[in-house]
Formats: C-alpha cells, sequence, structure tokens
C-alpha cells in the first residue's frame, strides 16, 4: 500500500471521528470555552504522546498555524452551541474555498477545472443536504460557523506548508493555546458522569486521534484534497444525531448527502489512472 493510499484511509477515519463532534459538544453541559479548553488539553496529551520523538520547530509558520487552529476550536465550540449542529458543520466546510484561493498563492498547488467543478458540486450538495436547516438559527452562530471554515481552511494550508517538516506542531501549540486561553472560563462546571465521560470522548478521540491521523495524512496529500475528503463528516454527523438523538434526516439530507460522497469519489476516481501512472514510472 503506497503512502498516499494509507494517507487516504487516515483521512477517512479522522472525518469519522471529527462527524462525533456536534452531539457530543451539544452533550456535555459545559460553556463552549470550557468545552474548547477542556478537550484540546486532553487532545494535546494524545497527540504529544502520539509524536513524542518529533521535535517542534516554533517557525512563523508553526505558530500561524498554532493560532488558527485555536480560532477554529473556539469558533466551532461556539457555533455549535450557539446554533444547530447542522449549520455549524456545513458553514465551517465552506472551507474547500479558502483552501482553494490559498492554496495558490501561498503552497503553489492550484485548483484545475475538476477540482473547482468538484468544489461546486459538494457545496451544492451540501447545501442541499442540510436545506431545510438553513432557515432561521442563531446568526451569530452562523457567523462564527463561516469564521471557522476560514480559520480551517488557514490551518489546512500551514500545516501543509510543513509537510516536510512536523505538522502536528502547530495542533500541539494550538490545544495548548486554547487550553491556556479557556482557563477563566473553567470555574463552577459541573463534573457529573455525563459530562466527564463526554468530554473524555471529545479529547481523546474526537479532537487527539483525529489530528493525529489527520497530521500523517497531511504530508502525502495535498490540502485542496484533504479538506473535499474529510468532507464526509458532515454527512457522517446526522447519523450520530439520529443514533444518540432519535433525529431521523430528512429526504433532502439523503439526496444531499449522495450527491457529496459521488462527486468526491468520481473526482478521486479520475485520478486513479495518472496516478498508477506515475507510480509505474518510479
Amino acid at each position: 500500500m503506497s503512502d498516499k493510499q494509507k494517507a487516504l484511509i487516515c483521512l477517512v477515519l479522522a472525518a469519522v471521528l471529527w462527524s462525533s463532534g456536534g452531539v457530543l459538544i451539544k452533550w456535555v453541559e459545559w460553556s463552549p470555552m470550557a468545552i474548547a479548553g477542556i478537550r484540546s488539553i486532553i487532545a494535546a496529551l494524545v497527540i504529544g504522546i502520539a509524536f513524542r520523538h518529533e521535535k517542534l520547530t516554533f517557525s512563523k509558520v508553526q505558530w500561524a498555524g498554532a493560532a488558527a487552529y485555536c480560532s477554529t476550536v473556539f469558533f466551532f465550540v461556539t457555533a455549535t452551541k450557539m446554533t444547530t449542529a447542522a449549520n455549524a458543520i456545513l458553514l465551517q466546510y465552506t472551507a474547500p474555498i479558502y483552501v482553494a484561493l490559498l492554496g495558490g498563492w501561498l503552497l503553489s498547488e492550484r485548483a484545475d477545472r475538476r477540482d473547482w467543478l468538484t468544489i461546486g458540486v459538494v457545496v451544492a450538495g451540501m447545501i442541499f443536504f442540510f436545506i431545510d436547516k438553513l432557515s432561521g438559527g442563531a446568526m451569530t452562530g452562523n457567523l462564527l460557523a463561516i469564521a471557522s471554515g476560514v480559520s480551517f481552511a488557514l490551518c489546512i494550508v500551514c500545516l501543509r506548508m510543513q509537510k516536510n517538516g512536523s505538522p502536528h506542531g502547530s495542533i500541539l501549540l494550538g490545544n495548548l493555546l486554547t487550553f491556556i486561553i479557556s482557563i477563566p472560563f473553567l470555574s463552577g462546571i459541573s463534573l457529573s458522569t455525563s459530562n466527564i465521560v463526554g468530554i473524555i470522548v471529545l479529547g481523546v478521540f474526537q479532537l487527539g486521534l483525529a489530528y493525529v491521523l489527520y497530521s500523517y495524512a497531511i504530508r502525502h496529500i495535498n490540502a485542496l484534497q484533504a479538506t473535499l475528503i474529510t468532507t464526509i463528516e458532515p454527512i457522517l454527523n446526522p447519523i450520530w444525531v439520529f443514533l444518540v438523538l432519535g433525529e431521523v434526516p430528512g429526504q433532502f439530507a439523503i439526496i444531499g448527502g449522495l450527491i457529496v460522497v459521488s462527486a468526491i469519489t468520481l473526482r478521486y476516481y479520475l485520478d486513479t489512472p495518472q496516478s498508477a501512472k506515475e507510480e509505474a514510472v518510479i
């Protein structure tokens, strides 16, 4: 199995773990800042152990990635609390648009016509997926979700810029930074069993392990591909909501999910012949 194939598997697994965030964030009865902080310090321990043999560079790019990551965490957790989980995920996943724009400028990874077509179909599919949930909701939460998409794109680009270095460093530093900022908001939190279990699952699996997988994959997959593949997260999210809360996805959600999955599958199927040729030459 090639490094790229392993990276694709890691990305899919990371997206599955990320997809549990909406339900778990709403489950834990703490403020957004407290959830973000405690989740991040647990995730930092997981990431630190996983990459204990790799040194941090503390470069400008690494710190920029950490700041972008920290912003993403706070924006997304707060958005999930203030608006629907569907809105938060959908609006965050406008990130492929920003990655495509930033990638050409900062990474020299210019999107081709097939990439732009895939972006258009993915965005259209996700809008269709949550079309019945876009009306109403807290406007502030929706705006924060959009902001999380922008900062998420910046984080991805910064990680890709460190593909030959220590991309995990931005995630580790970002989690530590998130915890430090959250300290003033930790007083008075309820330490009930459900809250403790929820925050541990969020920190260890939904964030920590997911980013360990993602940090490996980003070294072998370009930034735009990484963002497009992980758009399966908003498809899986309603499934977890159904299993935990009993909410049944509507007809629009099913159609939208099929559109997104088909677009991503077709995009990488079309790349397969060329990839096979390149590997044969190597």
